[in-house]
């Protein structure tokens, strides 16, 4: 009587409630609904705790100012044209005029930390929304909802009572302190600012490959759903009866370029999506076609993690069927094909075709037309081909008054080389009428040179932890030359941040700061502008940053790489919830809390929905 084709919310393995056999009992299907019961219960207690710590999370965020009123709507300035074009009206206010470019990590960051009441906040970016991009990858095969790693940009801005346009910077004056903004079809404008955040973020780096309109890139919430679409299409056209085999297993073939985390967490959300969903509505024989390609120029994926995480991700790769192909780069893209070359042992290099239905590229970044413009206006300081040159205060270098800023991928701080200061260091190391530095001596040094050199302060550190190893001849003091080899190895630990989410977001918190900080200075504004960068400088220290770690998602595994050898990983559930509790835990409203846990409830119980829409 009680009959069911398949167990009720069994799939997933955490519930079988479900009666198999028209004999069973109605003791043993009451026995099930407990079961049922319970494991409801448990769910919604678990549910209700996080709400909870979301809602106490959640009393210093954006919610606490859904119910204030917005900023005044921005007018044109009445007869003033400024180079060919309308101004905004400034004179309504007398505090300086923060505008902020772009609505990313950085950007939000910023606008998160800065003091209420300290600027005239404007906000310009063609996106109205900020997007939590470390869940994209999830995003495209429908573990999460889309809007769900959304959350609205006019509801963050209204935490500093900012104004909100919708357009994009196409061009800059640094003399008149203007900026042009456009919205297609709708014409351009001058925007004036006292101070200028640029957080625009980066393009995608073609490498020289031909063809990439053939592939997709996950920047933007457009490219996660377009990406959810390819795949289902190709999974839908498999199964028409007049698709021949060799069109099936070309279709069934998904190719990565790039190893780094994004393309590897998109190979690793393909695979789950393949094991855990389609299997219950694709043959096995379709199944069997699909093939998972990540091809990598390094000799190692995830190579800006440590090398056992990268063994690590490449042996869990393998046990789930996805190809890695190293020392291999794309040289161009059709419609229904890829070629590469793979660097051989010996020097040589093998060509390689790989028919193909869907491609990624996801290989680094480069400047986009607004910021080459902005680079191309300061030819003597911006030599950087990549991204924007700052200083360790995240001011553009090359603008006087140091009014600019630039922070996230779009820009690279210009790190002080410490051997270009051997002498002033070492000398302030050692006593006068010493020529080498004691242990002592050296951990007093360490405490002075953190506090000057703050963004060397882990690599400082670092170097009193391994005294013995740089002290050459073994007699517990360092001389010039051993202490010159500890200063190459500070520079060599001084490269360019990696354009991570959290290094975009530290920038943000610490220009957020710094720049509630220079709104408070009682500084003489008839004075000149080196006076006010030299009172600036005093009041606010350079940017330092903190590696919290780096987290990859690899597929029921997951790892982190945490800096000096430390890392973790796990190939079990409880690491990919760790990692899913990390994520959650940044998020920027109690809003997109709950949706995710949501989602992810839905997702254990249901399943990921398969439409294609």
């Amino acid at each position: 009587m009680f009959r069911t084709g398949r167990a009720l919310l069994g799939r997933r393995g955490v519930l079988s409630a479900g009666v198999r056999h028209a004999s069973t009992t109605t003791g043993h299907a009451g026995g099930s609904y407990r079961r049922f019961g319970r494991t409801l219960g448990v769910w919604a207690a678990g549910s209700a705790a996080l709400a909870g710590a979301g809602y106490y999370a959640a009393r210093d965020e954006i919610e606490a100012f859904d119910s204030e009123e917005p900023a005044p709507e921005l007018r044109l300035a009445p007869g003033r044209q400024f180079r060919g074009y309308p101004v905004v009206d400034t004179t309504a206010s007398t505090r300086e005029r923060l505008v902020v470019l772009g609505s990313g990590w950085g950007a939000v960051a910023v606008l998160k930390t800065l003091d209420r009441d300290r600027y005239d906040v404007v906000v310009v970016s063609p996106d109205n929304y900020f997007i939590f991009t470390p869940l994209l990858p999830s995003a495209t095969v429908g573990t999460v909802e889309f809007r769900s790693v959304l959350e609205g940009i006019r509801r963050i801005t209204k935490r500093v009572r900012g104004a909100y346009i919708e357009a994009s910077a196409v061009d800059v004056d640094f003399d008149s302190k203007c900026v042009l903004i456009e919205k297609p079809g709708e014409g351009r404008v001058w925007l004036p600012y006292d101070r200028l955040v640029v957080g625009v973020g980066a393009q995608s780096i073609t490498h020289g490959a031909t063809g990439l309109e053939h592939c997709h890139k996950l920047k933007t919430i457009l490219d996660a759903r377009s990406m959810r679409q390819h795949i289902m299409a190709n999974f839908e056209k498999v199964m028409l009866p007049t698709t021949p085999d060799d069109e099936k297993r070309r279709l069934l073939t998904f190719v990565v370029c790039g190893g780094g985390p994004t393309g590897c967490e998109f190979a690793a959300e393909l695979h789950d999506l393949l094991t855990e969903d389609l299997k219950h509505y694709f043959p096995q024989s379709v199944r069997e076609m699909v093939r998972v390609v990540i091809i990598q120029s390094r000799d190692h994926i995830l190579n800006m993690m440590d090398s056992v995480i990268s063994e690590f991700a490449e042996r869990q790769f393998a046990r789930s069927n996805i190809t890695v192909v190293t020392n291999s780069r794309v040289q161009a893209i059709t419609e229904t094909s890829l070629r590469y070359s793979t660097r051989n042992a010996d020097g040589s290099t093998t060509e390689h075709e790989l028919p193909q239905g869907f491609v990624l590229w996801s290989t680094g970044v480069s400047l986009t037309p607004f910021t080459q413009l902005l680079c191309q206006k300061l030819p003597e300081t911006q030599r950087n081909r990549h991204a924007i040159t700052v200083d360790t205060r995240l001011r553009v270098k090359g603008v006087a008054d140091g009014s600019v800023y630039a922070l996230g991928d779009c820009a690279t701080v210009e790190y002080p080389n410490m051997l270009e200061h051997i002498n002033e260091l070492f000398e302030s190391a050692h006593h006068a009428d010493a020529t080498e530095i004691t242990r002592s001596e050296f951990s007093t040094f360490v405490k002075s040179a953190t506090a000057k050199f703050p963004c060397a302060a882990g690599h400082f550190q670092s170097l009193e932890r391994n005294f013995d190893y740089f002290d050459a001849n073994h007699n517990g003091r360092i001389d010039r030359s051993e202490f010159r080899g500890m200063l190459e190895f500070v520079d060599a630990k001084l490269t360019a941040l990696p354009a991570l989410a959290q290094v975009a977001n530290q920038e943000g918190v610490y220009l957020g700061r710094a720049l509630s900080t220079l709104a408070a200075l009682d500084a003489d504004r008839s004075s000149d502008a080196e006076q006010r960068r030299r009172a600036e400088e005093l009041a606010v220290p350079p940017f330092a940053y903190h590696h919290r770690g780096t987290l990859a998602y690899l597929g029921r595994a997951a790892a982190a790489d945490f800096g000096e050898g430390q890392a973790y990983k796990g190939s079990n559930l409880a690491a990919k919830y760790l990692w899913r509790s990390v994520y959650w835990s940044q998020q920027v409203s109690l809003r997109t809390r709950f949706l995710l846990m949501m989602d992810w409830i839905k997702e254990l119980l249901f399943g990921r929905d398969l439409s294609k829409f």
